[in-house]
This record gives structure tokens, C-alpha cells and sequence, in this order.
């Protein structure tokens, strides 16, 4: 329980802007206060969160039992192959609080491997729904929906991840965004296998320590990039079986790699027979009524935060992927359209757009429990919103009055820079503005910067090396090429990367293959594709051939992370402006020793730039990356070799350097 007091205390004292909205700040801790002593008294909140323990399909010492929550119901049945799919052969009994049960006598009366589904009658009619705990979900190719299988081998799978699993965190998250599916080069959809045995080598070696998976939920349409999932439970059966995933989470941790699950709880998928809605024939049995239960831009179904069985299947939910699979953490979909009731469709100008009717505060207790059980199972666990509003408190402690997550992506990096390249010309780029919106945060709250995801690289949109080659990405990405334009591409798309890493708080996103370039969007088979795999896969031929510039960028990437990592940047404290020049498009910055120098300017190169180092101190210094070197592209105008000293002169304590136009180098002290 939070001692309300002393949280808005706290908080307070890190925001004091948050004095005029303290009234409702104690309203939503209060209500957090209430709802969890309802659900667990003064008990550890993971110990509610059991639902996949009791629902669903168990095992028992005389057979298998069967359960689920059909409070609109009249009757149900389990059907299958078990029974000859024999509708109504096998009646549930209600046994109270809108849950049926049946139990099958022997231990053989179902089988791994076997088809189920659940028949519910209600009003003198009958329908065919998934159990809404289904662990293992596949496509049924005669009607193209879902259907449960039964799911539980006889030998558990063999974890080998016991000196990683809850013991070890990065220090700071360096991400690597990925998706199964399309993960490898091949015209069809990648495997668990797959990934694990070939892509998880590559994020190893790219120097990622965390790897963030999208559309595991399982979804029926895939183009829905794994975003409108129907059912929870079940790992997406696309890439493989539940066994598969848990090779490739075991094998990345035995990497020392972090794997977070892209969960998405702020909506639901709104197919009837195959998910979540209408599961008794009632429409608010899961989601609100009416049209608060439907989200306006997405078309999906929206959860009923209020209700306590809502809470139990989605706490369960959380408690069930880490328990079963191992996963480090998640990253919360959608958060933004959890706290709100125009669920973030419109303007946040000013603190008045967190605290008024417009809360969804039901919303915003579950993200203060789900974050207080993700922690509760595994403290070691990791936690990132999703959030582009920018609510105050987001990654405070519940003890602080905040909502409890780790991280919150910061959403406006990548906005920033598609603004910039789409719409304004490089000379007119405003290095104040720049330098303001990379380094703005919540004070003592933890951010994860990026330059682009998966939202940018979308079709109908572009990555940031596809926006800026254009065309010329499909005619000049070979070394031997050069043209003004497709130069500058391949400049900005390295010092825009190392921008954004450097400046990012406490650690750094990226998405597949867009450390290398990747040509072209994504794209899902669809109808409007001639449903065609061509853009939902990542072509590693170009990044592994020493002909094309994307091993070029590979390596710089490479090399920027390898910097990141041992010198700890993202565990120091913010970057500290030293010299910002607008006309000649100069920043200039130290951060944790190190002194970062770019130059933005299209055409204009510097002979002699000063940087000072008053904050870095006087000596000897070396450069430690530069954009400019050969293996990333460059024309190796820097000397990476000479040693720069440091003292006094007319310009203060400092050094000078040579920077040429769309370049960057990183310099640190020599140690003596």
C-alpha cells in the first residue's frame, strides 16, 4: 500500500508544477490504495494474479479439469476432437461467481496436440469461442480462424538460463526492436529457430544487450504487426511452437541479452470466435459498454480497468509470460490511450491536458499494479511505456506517487528528426531547437531515446535513410558510387543515429536493420500487396556484402554502441552543453568525460574549431570515434592518431579541432 502523504510529498518535490493537480493526484493513489487492498489485502500482488493456474486446461491426479468465466451465459460446452467435436456432449456446470467448470475423468481423456473449443449458450442460441486462457492457438485452413490446441508436452522444457533469469539487468538498455516474422530474408515468415540461431548473433555482435519482441500475442491478421491480439495466452503459432520461443529466450540469455515482450493491453482484437470479445454473448463482459468500449482510430475493443476480473486475467496475464517463458520485462503498448479517455487523440500543451475529465483513472491503476507485480515477480525486471503525452510521473516509483514503470520511450526524438528531413533544409535546421527536444526529460525519470522504430519504417511512411536517399538507394548504395545527395544520406544517417544516442537519458532503441540502412518500408502481405512477402523480411545479403555501403554503416553503428556500452554513457548524468552555433550548425557537448563535436552544416567544414574543456579538465586527448573514418564511409579527413592537448588559450581552456561538414568525432582524455 502507498502512504499517500508521503508519495505526493515526494513528488512534489521532484515536479513541483504538479502543486496545482495534488488534489487529484491523491484521488488516483487512493483509488490505487482501494482497489488493491479489494484484490490482496496486504498480500504480495502476484499472489492474486493466478488466473492461468486456475482457468484454462489442468492436469489433475484423476484427469484433466476444464474452467472458464462466462458470467453471460446460460450453458457452455467443451468440444473437440477429444469427443468427435460433439458439441454439446461435454456441458460445463456453473459453479459460482460466473465460472463453469467440467472435469474429464483420465488422464488420457486429452491428449497434447488436440483440437478444443468452447460452446456457449445464451438466450436459446449458441456459439463457438477460444477458452479465453488458451496457451497454444493454430489457424484452422478450412475456415482460416483460430482453434485451441491442447498444449502440455510430457517433458517440461530444460531452462539453462538459471545464473541470468531474475539476477542479472542491464545497467542501461541498449534495444534492439525486432519482429520474428520477418527476420530473415526469405519470401515467408521467419521461426523462432530462426531468430535465435541467426538473428541473435547478429544483435550480440551489433552490441545490443536487450531485444525487444513484437507480434508474440497471438494475432489472426498478420499485417496487424502483432497489434490486435485475441488471444493473451498464447504464443503467436506463426513462428513456431511455445517450446521454440523458449529456446530462443534461453539462448539469448545464455548471450547476456535481455528479451522484453512488446505486450499490448490497451486494446483487444474485436473478431468474435476467436478472441476476447462477446466471449459470453455479452458486449461488456471484458470491455466497456457501449462506445467507451471501442477505441475511434483503431477500431478494437478497450478493457474495463474497473472491473476485477478484467485485472485478474490481465495481471495473470503479465505474471503467466514471465513464469512460463522467462521474459525480462515488457514494453507496454499503447499506454498513452490507457490514461485518457480520448485515449490521447489530441494536443497536451500544458498540465492541465494530464488532470481533468478526460482521465481514465481506472486506467491508470492497472499500469501502477502491473508495474508493481512485473517488479514483485522478478525484481530485476524491466518496464517500458510506451507514452507519447509526456504525463508527469510516469517512471516515479509508486512510493513517489508515480505510475511505477522503469523507462518511457521518448516519443518526440524520431518526430523531430522525420520533421527535419521531410520539411526543412538541412542550412535551416535550428541547433537550439535540436539541442532542446534531445535533452528535455521529466526530472528523475528514466528515458530510452531512438532515432526511428517500427512506426517509422512503415508503408505510407520511411525510414530516415530511405527519406533521405530516396530513389537513389535503389541505384547508388555500391561503394564505388557517389553523388552529393546520396553522400549526404549516408553522413546524416550516422551523425542523426549518434546524435540521438548520445543525448539519450539512460539508454537507446533501435529497430531491425535500420542500424545498416535497410532499403525500403514494411509491408505485411496483404490484399492490397497481391499478399506478398517482399517488404515483411530483412535482407542481410546487402549488409554482408562487402560491395554495398550498408556494411559501412553496420560498422558504425557497431562501433557507436561498443562506445556507448564500455564507457557506461547512458549510466552518467545528462550531456552538458559547451557551444552551440547556428550559423555554422556546431554542437558541441561533453558527457561522462568524453567531449562529442558535430558539425550538421551540408557544405560548410571548419578548420578550427574550439571545444572547451573546462568541464572535461586540461590535458591530453585522443579521438575515439569519428564519423568521417574510412570503414564507416568517410573520407578519413580526421586524424584518429593525433593527440590534442588542452590548455589555456584565448578562448578559455580548450582545444581545436578539424571538423568537416556532416561530421562528428567523440574525444577522450589520455590517460596519463
Amino acid at each position: 500500500m502507498i502512504h499517500v502523504d508521503d508519495a505526493i510529498r515526494r513528488l512534489l518535490e521532484k515536479d513541483p508544477w504538479l502543486e496545482p493537480y495534488a488534489g487529484e493526484v491523491r484521488m488516483h493513489l487512493d483509488r490505487y490504495n482501494d482497489c488493491r487492498w479489494r484484490l490482496a489485502g496486504d498480500k504480495p500482488i502476484s499472489e492474486f494474479a493466478n488466473g492461468h493456474h486456475y482457468f484454462g486446461f489442468h492436469r489433475t491426479d484423476t484427469g484433466w479439469v476444464f474452467r472458464e468465466w462466462l458470467p453471460g451465459a446460460d450453458a457452455a460446452w467443451l468440444t473437440g476432437d477429444f469427443n468427435g467435436w460433439d458439441k454439446y456432449a461435454c456441458p460445463l456446470e456453473q459453479i459460482g461467481n460466473g465460472v463453469w467448470e467440467i472435469a474429464l475423468e483420465g488422464r488420457d481423456a486429452l491428449k497434447h496436440g488436440q483440437f478444443v473449443k468452447l460452446v456457449v449458450g445464451r438466450l436459446g442460441s449458441s456459439f463457438e469461442r477460444i477458452p479465453a486462457y488458451m496457451t497454444r492457438c493454430v489457424m484452422d485452413e478450412s475456415t482460416y480462424q483460430l482453434c485451441g490446441q491442447i498444449w502440455m508436452p510430457d517433458e517440461p522444457f530444460a531452462w539453462t538460463d538459471g545464473e541470468f533469469y531474475c539476477k542479472q539487468r542491464p545497467e542501461s538498455p541498449m534495444i534492439y526492436e525486432a519482429h520474428i516474422g520477418m527476420a530473415q530474408e526469405k519470401d515467408g515468415i521467419g521461426t523462432y529457430r530462426e531468430f535465435a540461431d541467426d538473428t541473435l548473433p547478429w544483435i550480440k555482435n551489433a552490441g545490443y544487450n536487450t531485444v525487444q519482441l513484437m507480434a508474440i500475442q497471438e494475432h489472426p491478421y498478420y499485417a496487424s504487426f502483432g497489434y490486435q491480439v485475441t488471444n493473451f495466452f498464447a504464443p503467436s503459432h506463426r513462428y513456431g511452437t511455445p517450446e521454440d520461443l523458449k529456446y530462443l529466450i534461453d539462448r539469448a540469455h545464455g548471450m547476456g541479452i535481455s528479451v522484453l515482450l512488446d505486450v499490448v493491453h490497451s486494446h483487444a482484437c474485436p473478431n468474435l470466435g476467436e478472441g476476447l470479445n462477446q466471449q459470453d454473448g455479452t458486449e461488456d463482459q471484458y470491455f466497456l459498454y457501449g462506445g467507451r468500449g471501442w477505441h475511434p482510430a483503431w477500431e478494437t475493443r478497450i478493457f474495463d480497468y474497473g472491473k476485477h476480473e478484467v485485472l485478474h486475467f490481465l495481471l495473470s496475464n503479465l505474471k503467466y509470460w514471465q513464469e512460463e517463458f522467462h521474459f525480462d520485462g515488457f514494453r507496454f503498448d499503447g499506454v498513452t490511450s490507457m490514461m485518457y479517455e480520448n485515449h490521447g487523440l489530441c494536443a497536451f500543451g500544458s498540465y492541465d491536458s494530464y488532470f481533468s475529465m478526460n482521465t481514465n483513472v481506472d486506467g491508470r491503476v492497472y499500469l501502477m499494479l502491473a508495474n508493481e507485480l512485473v517488479h514483485g515477480v522478478n525484481e530485476k525486471a524491466m518496464t517500458v511505456a510506451e507514452e507519447m503525452s509526456g504525463f508527469p510521473g510516469m517512471c516515479l516509483p509508486l512510493e513517489y506517487g508515480g505510475v511505477g514503470f522503469d523507462y518511457r520511450l521518448a516519443m518526440g526524438m524520431p518526430d523531430i528528426w522525420i520533421k527535419l528531413v521531410k520539411d526543412m533544409r538541412q542550412v535551416d535546421w535550428d541547433m537550439f531547437y535540436l539541442w532542446h527536444e534531445l535533452t528535455s526529460c521529466r526530472p528523475g525519470e528514466m528515458s530510452v531515446g531512438y532515432a526511428e522504430s517500427h512506426d517509422q519504417a512503415l508503408v505510407g511512411d520511411k525510414s530516415l535513410m530511405f527519406r533521405m536517399a530516396d530513389a537513389e538507394m535503389y541505384t547508388g548504395m555500391m561503394k564505388d558510387y557517389h553523388s552529393p545527395s546520396m553522400d549526404r544520406a549516408i553522413d546524416m544517417h550516422k551523425l542523426i543515429r549518434l546524435l540521438t544516442c548520445s543525448l539519450a537519458a539512460n539508454g537507446y532503441l533501435n529497430f531491425i536493420g535500420n542500424e545498416f540502412g535497410h532499403p525500403e518500408w514494411v509491408d505485411f502481405p496483404r490484399e492490397g500487396n497481391n499478399w506478398s512477402y517482399h517488404y515483411a523480411r530483412r535482407q542481410w545479403s546487402l549488409v554482408k556484402s562487402a560491395d554495398y555501403k550498408y556494411e559501412w554503416l553496420a560498422n558504425f553503428d557497431r562501433a557507436m554502441t561498443w562506445l556507448m556500452n564500455t564507457r557506461r554513457v547512458h549510466c552518467s548524468g545528462p550531456a552538458e552543453s559547451l557551444w552551440i552555433d547556428n550559423e555554422k550548425k556546431l554542437l558541441l557537448f561533453a558527457r561522462d568525460g568524453m567531449l562529442f563535436a558535430f558539425n550538421m552544416h551540408p557544405t560548410w567544414s571548419q578548420e578550427s574549431v574550439f571545444i572547451d574543456t573546462r568541464i572535461t579538465g586540461p590535458g591530453e586527448y585522443r579521438v575515439v570515434l569519428s564519423t568521417d573514418a574510412e570503414e564507416f564511409g568517410g573520407q578519413n579527413r580526421i586524424d584518429t592518431q593525433m593527440i590534442y592537448r588542452a590548455g589555456e588559450t584565448p578562448f578559455g581552456t580548450g582545444l581545436q579541432v578539424y571538423l568537416p561538414c556532416r561530421t562528428a568525432v567523440v574525444l577522450e582524455k589520455v590517460e596519463a
